[in-house]
C-alpha cells in the first residue's frame, strides 16, 4: 500500500501519489479514475471515504450552478392603466399578449426552450399595472436590454379605445431577471 508523504505543494500541482487502495475503492463506486485521483489529492489521501464525500459534494455543487432546470420562468403582463379599459377588455388584451409572446418564443431555439421550461414548471403568469404608454415603452426597452423576449399589444380600435393604442406589454424570462424589470409594479386588482 502506498502512502502520502509528499509536500502539500505537490498536491496543488497534482504531482502527489495517490493511495492505490483508496483509488480502487473509489473506482468501485463508479467514480472515474482521474476524478478519483483528484479527489484523493485534494483531500490529502486521508481516506477513500473523505475523497468520495469530496467528489460527490463537488458534483452536487456543480449541478446546482450549471443546472438550468433550477431556473423558474414567468410571463408578465403590464396593463396600460391610462387607458379606460373594462375588465373584459383587459382580459382580452392580456390574452392577445400571451398568444403573441408565446408565438414569438416558438420561433427561435433559445426562446423555444425557455417556453418549454416555463410550461413544464406551471406556466406562471402575473398581471401588473403600468402607468402609461411611455411607462410600457420604458419597461420594454429595459427588458430588451436584459435580453428578455417582449411583445407589445396594439389595439385594433374596434371597441373601447383608439386604434393603435398600446394596451399590454408582455415580458417573458427567468423570474429573477424579469423581476428586475417589473418587480416594483403593483398587481392588477
Amino acid at each position: 500500500m502506498e502512502t502520502c508523504d509528499q509536500d502539500p505543494s505537490d498536491a496543488a500541482q497534482g504531482t502527489m501519489e495517490v493511495n492505490v487502495d483508496y483509488l480502487q475503492q473509489l473506482k468501485d463506486l463508479d467514480i472515474p479514475e482521474e476524478e478519483a485521483k483528484k479527489a484523493l489529492i485534494l483531500t490529502g489521501n486521508v481516506s477513500a471515504e473523505e475523497a468520495a464525500i469530496f467528489y460527490f459534494d463537488s458534483l452536487e455543487s456543480q449541478n446546482q450552478e450549471v443546472d438550468e432546470d433550477n431556473l423558474y420562468y414567468k410571463m408578465v403582463f403590464v396593463v396600460n392603466m391610462e387607458l379606460s379599459m373594462g375588465v373584459g377588455k383587459i382580459a382580452a388584451q392580456v390574452g392577445h399578449g400571451a398568444v403573441g409572446l408565446y408565438q414569438l418564443l416558438l420561433k427561435e431555439a433559445k426562446t423555444r426552450e425557455m417556453a418549454y421550461k416555463w410550461e413544464e414548471y406551471g406556466a406562471k403568469k402575473v398581471v401588473l399595472q403600468g402607468s402609461s404608454t411611455a411607462h410600457l415603452m420604458e419597461l420594454q426597452a429595459l427588458a430588451i436590454s436584459m435580453d428578455l423576449p417582449t411583445y407589445l399589444v396594439q389595439d385594433a380600435g374596434r371597441t373601447q379605445i383608439a386604434a393603435g393604442s398600446h394596451t399590454i406589454l408582455a415580458v417573458m424570462g427567468e423570474e429573477e431577471i424579469v423581476n428586475k424589470v417589473t418587480g416594483k409594479l403593483k398587481l392588477l386588482n
